[in-house]
């Protein structure tokens, strides 16, 4: 079901980049249209993605906790390495602005 969503909300997006483009407007204002929409793809994808894995690594991590407490300091820089999959979608995302 979560894939289908999220599937039909990345086939939505394609299809409206056409209608982001559809004024008549000076190339410099479809070059920053674009440049905008390709940030915000890139932190809105990166972030969909790191929060699925960290739902999964932390379901997890929490199951192993319950049956071994000892394995929490094992099991939690996992969730951090999931959460640097967002933070590097913001890096792309400021590299496109910044161009």
């Amino acid at each position: 079901m979560t894939k289908r969503i999220l599937v039909s909300l990345v086939l939505l997006a394609a299809l409206a980049v056409p209608a982001a483009f559809a004024q008549a407007a000076t190339s410099t204002a479809t070059a920053d249209t674009a440049r905008y929409l390709a940030a915000a793809a890139a932190v809105g994808l990166a972030c969909i993605g790191g929060g699925l894995a960290v739902g999964q690594i932390g379901a997890a991590a929490m199951a192993a906790m319950s049956e071994n407490p000892e394995l929490s300091g094992k099991a939690l820089p996992y969730v951090g390495l999931a959460e640097g999959i967002c933070l590097w979608g913001f890096i792309v995302a400021l590299m496109i602005l910044s161009s």
